[in-house]
């Protein structure tokens, strides 16, 4: 019957797994049940305390989006100045005001003011409401520093995006190599007591012969020496396979942030393997220039420095800002010279701000521009690095997949061998020890093949990982 990564003839379905590791933190299950890679991917993604944390990136770059939003946001002002001298009260003076920063770099501003007291500047109103607005003429009126500071952080929210998918890749690649260990100390520990149960077999079967003298005596002891063998490496592949175990056992966590253990009968199931071309290579290289984690970093902050490049050049005009108040005595009063919303009645100002030498403005634009080449030649480099990473990961993944279907041929072959030595010794014309070593030669091949598979995963895990990917 034919077994694969998600069903078999033995083993209970996947899924049912899944449902045991979210429900206890330690147990024992005493049936066989398949643990894929699939599921095992689907647990780490889910539950591991890095992809959680992965997680909050976008989280802390919203409120980065947030922060800059606030430099928009409406401020109240209120002010109260009083002064009594000698027993008269000189003045009162309360000021209350609204300002509205607008995305044109435009302020609205709304006021309220109250003046009392004896010594007021003859200028002064008792009571007065004020409309106005100040704009940027010279400085400030294509960019300033908050729609600059906003725009920013909005582009920073895909480095956040950018680094979480980083940060999933670099778990998914450390888990994927952990489950391919434990993958193979399984498949190694099956062989070596499929060798062993052979080499107990002939060792009894030899002792039995060789006490009716049907065998020489010295026959037992070289099968006995070939079963002490299986045994020291049965037990070496016992404590390979708990130790691949343990640190498999670092990935599964259940939702509650709580270790899982990875349980006594989770056994990896059969693989098929998989294959790449070159169609597949000249794909994962394209997206990686464009999706690399990496690369879309660089690019935002090349996107950065531009936005900051814009606003150092804003920066060398002169500050220009023209400010209109409507001003009106109070909301009751009688529209005329003195009161009421008329041009008549308003209050206004420039004012004009200009460095002489701009050394400050200067110096910065230019180390805004030293920084855009920096990073322009990281990115390029960058680029160059990945391309050439994917490509030498292909190149892993191509040889183990060349070296797995010589080991498997070669492993074939030795099949035969063994079984044309059995037939020889059947008829009287092989020895025990030429058995003993073409079974011995046999098992280490399957265990190499195996390993070989072992490999190839990774490589096929690392290649994703090189590519910007979690899998392939």
């Amino acid at each position: 019957m034919q077994n694969n990564t998600h069903q078999g003839a033995f083993l209970v379905k996947p899924f049912f797994f899944i449902l045991i590791l979210w429900s206890f933190t330690s147990f024992r299950v005493s049936a066989q049940t398949a643990f894929s890679f699939e599921d095992f991917k689907s647990l780490v993604l889910k539950n591991h305390p890095m992809v959680k944390q992965a997680d909050l990136y976008p989280r802390d770059a919203e409120t980065e989006i947030m922060q800059a939003k606030g430099q928009f946001d409406p401020k109240l002002s209120s002010t109260l100045d009083r002064k009594a001298l000698g027993g008269s009260e000189y003045y009162n003076r309360w000021e209350n005001a609204l300002k509205v920063p607008v995305w044109t770099g435009t302020d609205l501003k709304l006021g309220y003011e109250n003046r009392t007291g004896k010594k007021l500047l003859p200028e002064e109103s008792p009571e007065l409401l004020v409309a106005g607005i100040t704009v940027p003429i010279g400085q400030g009126m294509i960019i300033d520093a908050r729609r600059t500071t906003l725009k920013q952080a909005q582009l920073a929210k895909t480095i956040s995006e950018a680094e979480r998918l980083k940060l999933i890749n670099k778990t998914v690649l450390s888990a994927s190599k952990a489950y391919w260990e434990w993958w193979f100390s399984y498949q190694q520990l099956q062989f070596i007591q499929e060798g062993l149960s052979l080499a107990n077999t002939r060792y009894v079967a030899t002792k039995e012969r060789a006490a009716i003298g049907e065998q020489a005596a010295i026959d037992s002891v070289e099968a006995k020496i070939t079963l002490q063998d299986r045994q020291v490496a049965l037990e070496q592949a016992y404590v390979e396979l708990q130790n691949t175990r343990l640190a498999l056992s670092n990935y599964l966590w259940d939702a509650n942030e709580n270790p899982l253990e990875l349980p006594e009968g989770a056994i990896p199931p059969k693989i098929a393997t998989r294959k790449l071309d070159e169609v597949t290579l000249q794909n994962l290289i394209t997206q990686a220039k464009v999706q690399h984690p990496e690369i879309v970093k660089l690019d935002v902050k090349i996107k950065q420095l531009g936005l900051e490049e814009k606003l150092r050049k804003e920066l060398l005009k002169p500050q220009l800002n023209f400010n209109f108040n409507f001003i009106t005595k109070t909301l009751n009063s009688n529209y005329g010279p003195e009161g009421g919303i008329s041009f008549d009645n308003h209050k206004m100002g420039v004012e004009f701000v200009m460095p002489i030498f701009l050394r400050k403005e200067r110096g910065k634009l230019e180390q805004v521009r030293i920084k855009q080449l920096s990073t322009g030649f990281e990115y390029n480099l960058a680029k160059r690095e990945v391309v050439n990473d994917i490509y030498a990961a292909y190149n892993d993944v191509k040889n183990l997949e060349r070296q797995l279907s010589i080991q498997q041929q070669a492993t074939s072959n030795q099949e035969l061998l063994l079984k044309a030595e059995q037939r020889k010794f059947e008829i009287g014309e092989s020895t025990l020890f030429l058995i003993n070593s073409r079974e011995s030669k046999f098992i280490d091949m399957k265990v190499k093949v195996e390993s070989l598979r072992s490999k190839y995963e990774k490589a096929l895990a690392s290649l994703a990982y090189y590519s910007g990917l979690s899998e392939l």
